[in-house]
Order: C-alpha cells, then sequence, then structure tokens
C-alpha cells in the first residue's frame, strides 16, 4: 500500500528555538549604556577595551547577534564565517552590531535623519522604481533607523577606506582622498538641498548619472525574458528550476499567495500590465544570498505576468527581517521607525522618493519578512574594475545619494524640524567635519583589524560553533 505523503514541513525558524537554550542579549544593557553615554557620564564603552578583553567582547557579540543561526545549526552560518575568516571588508559588512557598539551613544548633539543604518559602496546600486524603471541610490534598508547623520557618515567612510585598501589595494593617503570626496559629495548635494529642496526628484536615471555610474546602468540592464529563463525557470517556464541556489517550495504556493494579497491591499498595489494579476505561480527558498544576512531565510515568489508566457514575469523577495544593529545604541530619540520588517519599509519609503511599491512588510508563518522586487537591472557596481581616479568619482557619487536619502527624512519621513540646513550647519567649518570624519574611519579600520585578527583565531579554535549560555 502506497504511502501517505507527508504534509510539507514549513522551514526551521529562530524563534522556534527555546528561549532557555540562548543566553539573553545585551540589547537593553546598551540601550541603558547609550542613555548614559549620550547624557555625558564618564564610562567605558567597549572601543576603549584592549587585549583580552576585547577579544571576548568581539567573540560574545558576534556569537549574540548569530545566536538563532548558531544554535540551528544553520549552513549559510557557517559560510558566512568562513567567508568573514577570509575577507576583511566582508568581516567588516558582516558585523554592523561589533561596529555600532563602539559608538553606543555617540553624537548626541547631531541633527537626526532617517538613516540608512549600513553605509559602504556596494550599498549603492542599479534598482527599479515603482514604475519599473531603473534608477541608483542607496539599496539595502535592512538596518534602517532614525539616528545622528552622522552615523552613516562614519559607517559610509569605513567602508571607502577598507575597501580601497583591501580590494583596490590603495596606500593610506590616497584613502584619504576618497573618503573626503565622499564626505564633500554629501556635503555639496546637502548645501544644494538647503538651497533649492530638489531631493524629491534628483533620483539618479540613465539620463542624468555621472558617467561613473552611467556605465553601471549599462552593464545591469538585461531582458526580462533572458533574465528569467537563464537564471529562475525550469524549461517550461512554469516554476522555479531546482538549483544550488535555489529549492522550490512549491507546497507553500497558497501559503505565499496570502502573503501577496496582503501586501497588495497594504500598498494599494493593483492588477495591472506590469504585475498582472498578482497570482503566485511557484516559491522557492534562495541559498547563499547576501553577506550579513547569510543564514537568514529568504523566499522568491513568482508572480504570473500579464502575458501568462513567462516572458513577463515577477519576481518578489521574501527576506527575514530582525532587529537592527543600532537599536539601543543611538542616543535617545523621540522619532521612531517601526519595529523589523515594518521599519524597513519605512525605511525605504523616506529614502527612496520613488522606490519599488513591492518594497514593504509581510508576516509569514506569524514570522516578519521584508520584501522587493528582485528585477533583471538590479546590480552594485563592480569595486575591483574602478581606477584610482573613479574610486573618488564614486564615492563622490554616493556621498551624494546618501545626501538626498538623509534629505527626504523631514519630507517623506518623521523628522519635525528642517533637516538639511541643520546638517550643513552642524558640519560647519567643513574642513574640520571632513578631517574628523576621516579621522575616525581610519581608527575604527585600525580597530576592525585587530577585531578581525581576534576572529579569525577564535573560528579556528571552534568559538562559534556555539552561543553565550547563562549556566547560573
Amino acid at each position: 500500500m502506497a504511502q501517505k505523503k507527508k504534509p510539507q514541513e514549513r522551514p526551521p525558524e529562530a524563534e522556534d528555538i527555546p528561549s532557555s537554550w540562548i543566553a539573553e542579549g545585551r540589547v537593553e544593557s546598551f540601550r541603558a549604556l547609550a542613555k548614559r553615554v549620550a547624557s555625558g557620564e564618564e564610562l567605558f564603552p567597549p572601543l576603549l577595551l584592549r587585549g583580552h578583553a576585547r577579544r571576548a567582547h568581539v567573540r560574545a557579540t558576534l556569537r549574540e547577534d548569530h545566536a538563532s543561526r548558531i544554535e540551528q545549526r544553520s549552513f549559510g552560518a557557517r559560510v558566512k564565517f568562513d567567508e568573514l575568516s577570509g575577507d576583511f571588508y566582508k568581516f567588516f559588512r558582516g558585523t554592523a552590531l561589533l561596529f555600532y557598539r563602539d559608538m553606543v551613544g555617540q553624537d548626541a548633539g547631531m541633527p537626526t535623519v532617517m538613516a540608512l543604518g549600513d553605509v559602504h559602496p556596494e550599498n549603492f546600486g542599479v534598482m527599479p522604481d515603482r514604475h519599473g524603471a531603473p534608477i541608483f541610490g542607496v539599496n539595502d534598508f535592512d538596518e534602517a533607523v532614525y539616528a545622528p547623520f552622522t552615523w552613516d557618515m562614519k559607517r559610509g567612510a569605513t567602508g571607502f577606506w577598507i575597501a580601497a585598501g583591501e580590494i583596490a589595494g590603495m596606500k593610506r593617503k590616497k584613502r584619504r582622498k576618497v573618503i573626503a570626496r565622499f564626505v564633500e559629495g554629501y556635503l555639496d548635494a546637502m548645501q544644494s538641498y538647503a538651497e533649492r529642496a530638489t531631493e524629491r526628484n534628483d533620483d539618479y536615471r540613465m539620463d542624468n548619472s555621472p558617467k561613473v555610474i552611467r556605465r553601471l546602468f549599462d552593464e545591469a540592464w538585461e531582458e526580462r525574458r533572458t533574465w528569467l529563463w537563464d537564471d529562475y525557470l525550469k524549461p517550461s517556464g512554469r516554476g522555479f528550476g531546482p538549483g544550488d541556489e535555489l529549492q522550490p517550495l512549491s507546497g507553500e504556493i497558497a501559503t505565499f499567495q496570502k502573503a501577496i494579497d496582503a501586501l497588495a491591499k497594504e500598498k494599494g498595489i493593483e492588477p495591472s500590465e506590469r504585475a498582472g494579476t498578482l497570482k503566485v505561480k511557484d516559491v522557492c527558498v534562495r541559498h547563499g544570498e547576501g553577506t550579513a544576512s547569510l543564514g537568514l531565510p529568504r523566499y522568491y515568489v513568482l508572480i504570473e505576468g500579464p502575458s501568462k508566457n513567462a516572458t513577463d514575469d515577477l519576481i518578489i523577495e521574501f527576506k527575514r527581517a530582525r532587529r537592527s544593529a543600532l537599536d539601543g545604541l543611538t542616543p535617545p530619540s523621540d522619532f521612531k521607525a517601526g519595529g523589523k520588517a515594518d521599519r524597513i519599509a519605512h525605511g525605504q519609503a523616506v529614502q527612496l522618493a520613488h522606490g519599488d511599491i513591492f518594497y514593504g512588510a509581510a508576516t509569514v508563518w506569524g514570522q516578519s519578512y521584508m520584501t522587493r522586487e528582485r528585477a533583471p537591472f538590479r546590480d552594485d557596481i563592480d569595486l575591483d574594475e574602478l581606477s584610482g581616479r573613479t574610486w573618488k568619482d564614486y564615492a563622490e557619487v554616493c556621498g551624494a545619494a546618501l545626501a538626498q536619502a538623509h534629505a527626504l527624512s523631514d519630507e517623506l519621513g518623521r523628522i519635525d524640524y528642517d533637516v538639511e540646513p541643520s546638517i550643513v550647519a552642524a558640519a560647519s567649518p567643513r574642513p574640520l567635519f571632513v578631517s574628523d570624519i576621516v579621522e575616525f574611519a581610519e581608527e575604527a579600520a585600525d580597530r576592525l583589524s585587530t577585531d578581525h585578527a581576534y576572529f579569525r583565531e577564535d573560528h579556528a579554535l571552534g568559538a562559534f560553533d556555539r552561543i553565550e549560555r547563562a549556566y547560573r
């Protein structure tokens, strides 16, 4: 007699792990520390730790940040730790919590913006706007939160410092010039917005982009049909093709159809020539995507296009949302972005005035997911193709794109004062502000280099095969 087919089990989630197995994180402790540092108390923040005390802090922070993935024995977590061990730039990108705990409570007097939270050279790129046309700008909102504008500037400057050294092999003098251009690009654009208030309409498009990113538009462009059939679809075109990266999950079509319907209602997305009837054709698990998010659940949902012949289908990504790395670390503020996926969706809605209409928040299996469209032309710049001069040009463009995102904080966000003139004033005198950001980046990168050495040693000794536990 044929056995009954077992119902498909949903993939395990972090919250499935009994809380008693995971030592409590230090989020609330750092929240209290942020308030005390911001109030002017003399304390001992982690950036002052040295030697074994610093090594123990790095170990504890990374264990905490990846607790659920370590406890689940997530293959993605093991891959992430291996990649972070072998690449200093990836270590920087994948350890935002470690970076921001060194900044706890800093810059309390600086103007607050809707901050991206994880600025670095590869978190800018080409993506679809609300009409499906390509634009260039900030493109990763996983850590978005209201914070002093300088937090994004410092993270971005450190990212450019490390990337220019690791990828381009630049000496310190040249890297200082790259960072200066990043800051100058930001301040020039912010000054312009303070005078002319054009931030809502200043998207970088194919027709108005500087030369350094115009090439990115050309390289990123691919016909949707070719993109779908080469990378995603099975030969029949009726669903996702299985492979190392894509694992079909066709038994969950009904689950994700409900999520898509709820998203469409929430965002006001109507059936159209672009989105068809919003019918879900297939679902798959996406493996091995991202750096910081490696090991977190991620799904692709295939939406049938208007032609019904698999040439204009849409792919909507569902990525598990979690707490921002900046949560509890920024100076106390009255401005709140929301929780988990709602926070991420709010950040995108503020920072991309004409952004992807599918960027939003959804609940699947009782868990919070952020959503966005995957597009044929969603792409980041190839940093190893940049010359010394174009590194500076690219840094300047990224600074300007970040300024546009920040300038929208009082237009589309919850900031209740005029952001642009406040930032221009706070960054004066300009030469001193530029010097301060460059110096911060250089010191932060040197500290992170030591942290990376500690991490590599600990990883080789099996430190991240287990989580922190409270035994008493």
